[in-house]
This record gives C-alpha cells, structure tokens and sequence, in this order.
C-alpha cells in the first residue's frame, strides 16, 4: 500500500490504538507479535482480513475467533458465557457451553454446526456415539447425539432410525447369504459394504441431518 511505518502508526492512533512506529518495524520482522487489538487495528488499517495477518487458515476457537475480530471478552459476553469459562475452553481446546451458547458461538464464528462440532474436538466423540446407537438400542443415544450437535431431539431422532435400519440391513443380507450357503465373494462384498458404511458414519449423519447441519444456525456477524 506504500505505507511507512509511521504512517501505519498513525492510522492505527486514528483508530483509537496507539503504537510506536518501531512496533510497526517489529511486527514486520517477526521478532515481535501484536497484541490482540493491535492486530484487529493493523487489519483495519491495511483493508485486509485479520486471517491474511496471521497467515494462516483459521482451525482453533482462539484463531477462529481473532479472525471475526472478537476479543474473548466480546465473544464471552455475545453467546452468555462467563469470560473465565470461555478462556478455560479456548485455552484447553474443550467446550462444555449448553446448547444455546453452542448455537451462538457457531454464529459469532460464521460457522456450520458441523464444522463447529470439528472445531471443538467433538468428531470422535460425536462418531462413537453413532456406532453405539446403530449397534444397539438408538432412542438411548438421541439425547447424547442432539446435545453435541446442537440439532433438534425430532431431527436426530429420524436420522438415527434411519441410519439403524441402513446398518441392520447388512446384518439381515450378511446373515441371508450366510444360511444360504452363497460364495465368499458375495459375503466379503458385503462385509466390504458394512465397512465403507461404519467409516463414513458421521459424513453420512451430517448428510442427513441436511440442512440444520450444513446452514449457519443464525445470521452471522463480522463484528
């Protein structure tokens, strides 16, 4: 943009965020990193997005959240979470939040409900319980499943039904073929089946989730 460091300096006073140009100099070199609303100011004052600053694409809930330009404060206050909370879960890359701050963090951070189940680490956990509900009794797992993805009990509800009666349908097939005596091949085809299906549990969930999962939950903001 041609700018010195001085004139950067002073853009960024104009915003309300003093710096010395040798910070600027600094920053430049990498000997030294912004501070939060130093960056935010930066970003503002070069018409960039905070992202390109950082260079790099956004993954964590702290760099997601520096990305939207939201001091952890601001976002704490914006889905109802104490700051001291929200810090412990950012920090730890765990979530703990209720279900409504859940769907307000997904929004504050422009994110789809399944990408914010990645995000905090919930895949694994969120895959495991699909195993168990389509291996056993899947009522018992609606509960546990619409907690972590922050979809409605009636949604999941159809969707594990559905995906209970998919993986009960090889079992049936498995075990026709099975008393029928029919070739290996057929048996390992289906076995092979029954593989492709378990792995792909959670893309498929989310498939059918449909749109509650693939949307942002409500209109999202940059600031």
């Amino acid at each position: 943009m041609g700018l010195t460091p001085y004139q950067v300096a002073q853009s960024m006073a104009t915003c309300g965020v003093p710096v010395h140009p040798d910070f600027i100099d600094a920053w430049e070199s990498g000997s030294h990193i912004p501070a939060e609303t130093e960056l935010f100011a930066l970003a503002d004052v070069l018409w960039c997005p905070v992202a390109t600053l950082m260079g790099l694409e956004p993954q964590t809930l702290r760099e997601l959240r520096l990305a939207r330009q939201l001091t952890a404060e601001r976002l704490a206050l914006r889905i109802g979470m104490d700051l001291d909370v929200y810090t412990y879960a950012e920090e730890n890359e765990t979530w703990d939040g209720d279900y409504r701050q859940t769907r307000a963090l997904a929004d504050a951070l422009g994110l789809t409900l399944r990408q914010l189940v990645s995000v905090i680490g919930q895949s694994d956990e969120l895959g495991g319980l699909l195993r168990s509900a389509i291996e056993g009794r899947w009522k018992a797992y609606v509960g546990p499943v619409s907690q972590i993805v922050t979809v409605n009990e009636t949604r999941v509800s159809d969707v594990l039904r559905a995906l209970h009666a998919e993986y009960s349908d090889f079992s049936e097939r498995y075990m026709g073929h099975l008393v029928a005596r029919n070739d290996d091949a057929r048996l390992r085809e289906i076995a092979a089946e029954r593989s492709a299906f378990l792995r792909n549990l959670v893309d498929h969930f989310w498939e059918l989730v449909g749109e509650a999962g693939e949307a942002a939950p409500f209109s999202s903001h940059t600031r």
